[in-house]
This record gives C-alpha cells, structure tokens and sequence, in this order.
C-alpha cells in the first residue's frame, strides 16, 4: 500500500525507518568481562632462576577472548579502563619441533579498552621495561620508574593517555640491580605512590633519593624538602 501514499509522507516514513536502524546499531553495546583467575609459571629470568607464580585472566570481548591480562584494572572514565597485558612466547630454539611449542608466560604494557566502540588498544609508555617497571595510575596518568635502552639508568616518566610524549622524563640514577639476575622483579623502582590536590607524585627507586613532582595539566614541578614535609590534602 506505499505505493498509494502521498510522495511526501513515503519519504517521511524512509526517513524514519532508516533513522530508527541507525539508531538501534549505535546503541549496540559491546560486553566487555573478564575470566576466571588462573595461576601460570613464570621465569622472568630464564629458566635458570625458579619459576615465579604469575596470575593472569582473560578479556573477553562479546564473549570471545582478546587478551590475557595481569593485576587489577584502572577506570580512567566510566567508558575507559586500562589493564596490564600478559601473553605467551614461544621459546622453541630453530633446531626444537615445530609441532611443540614451548610457551612462557611473560607480563607486557598496558593496554587501553572503550567500553563503547570495544576497541583494545597498547598504551605508548616510552621507557616502560617489562621487568623492571611497575606503574601507578591516577586519572589518566601513569607514573613509573623508566629504564635506558642499555639498562643502566633510571627515569621518572609520567605518561598521560592520549600524548606520545612524557609529561615527565627525568634521569633518578643508575639501575644497580640491572647486573643482578637473581633480581626479583620491581625491585629497582616499586609504584610510584600519588596524592591529590594538588596532584602529586613520589617516586622511590631502591638506589636514589626520593623524589616528588607537582602535576598540572602537562606542567611538572619538582616538590622541595620543605613542601614534601606539608601534608597534603587527600
């Protein structure tokens, strides 16, 4: 019977119909969950050190597995959450059978998930080490102990979500444990700790003096001894 409408109400009701399918693929939410923890071996060191328990579980996405992941997430707004990526290598030598490959669990960057459009994305961190780095998020700020190409020196880094460049980069001292293969992971530089209002953060590595920096948008500050002394607002 559309064929019998008036030109001007057909086209109304085109219009609406495709305004409603629109409508209703935009409104499509994505299930983002998580799986069941599960304890794995780990050999950070190779398989000369022991085996460290590493607990890791997977991201789902509709039901169907993206990425494994290690620790707790971090919402950074109620559409984004960032999470530490697990995986597993293949450490077969080229001489090893092919058919049976030798995995090992290994801990990765973060990665960044949008809960609207399901899109799983690796966060640039320059100067993240795997073994080594250990980040604290605040908003979408993460604060970590950065290491040197060569594995000698220690940065503080702070990276914001978004910027490929570090809203800090400054040089702590040397990484002395990087000759120590019985090292335990995160032992040169734990989570940097952060306070708000105003924001801040702390960073302590095992081998240099303790430094604060003041955060303001992209603007650092260093925090003297005596302002580091005033308690901060919580």
């Amino acid at each position: 019977m559309l064929r019998f409408m008036p030109k001007d109400v057909l086209r109304l009701l085109v219009l609406l119909i495709m305004m409603a399918s629109v409508g209703a693929a935009a409104a499509k939410a994505h299930l983002i969950t998580f799986g069941k923890w599960a304890s794995v071996p780990w050999l950070p060191g190779g398989e000369a050190q022991k085996p460290l328990m590493l607990k890791v579980r997977g991201l789902f996405l509709d039901g169907r597995l993206k990425e494994y992941t290690v620790g707790p997430f971090h919402e950074v707004t109620d559409r984004l959450f960032v999470v530490r990526r697990a995986f597993r290598m293949n450490d077969n030598l080229p001489d090893d059978p092919a058919f049976s490959p030798r995995w090992q669990w290994q801990r990765g960057g973060w990665l960044v998930v949008d809960r609207l459009t399901g899109h799983i994305s690796p966060i640039p961190m320059p100067e993240f080490d795997a073994y080594y780095s250990a980040a604290g998020w605040y908003r979408d700020y993460a604060a970590y102990c950065g290491v040197s190409e060569d594995g000698k020196q220690l940065y503080a880094v702070v990276a914001q979500l978004g910027r490929r460049k570090p809203v800090l980069k400054k040089l702590l001292g040397s990484n002395s444990i990087e000759a120590d293969d019985s090292a335990p992971p995160d032992s040169a530089c734990p989570a940097p700790l952060w306070q708000r209002t105003p924001a801040r953060v702390t960073f302590e590595p095992s081998a240099a003096a303790k430094q604060t920096f003041a955060i303001r948008g992209h603007v650092v500050d260093l925090v003297n001894e005596t302002e580091e002394d005033e308690e901060p607002s919580k």
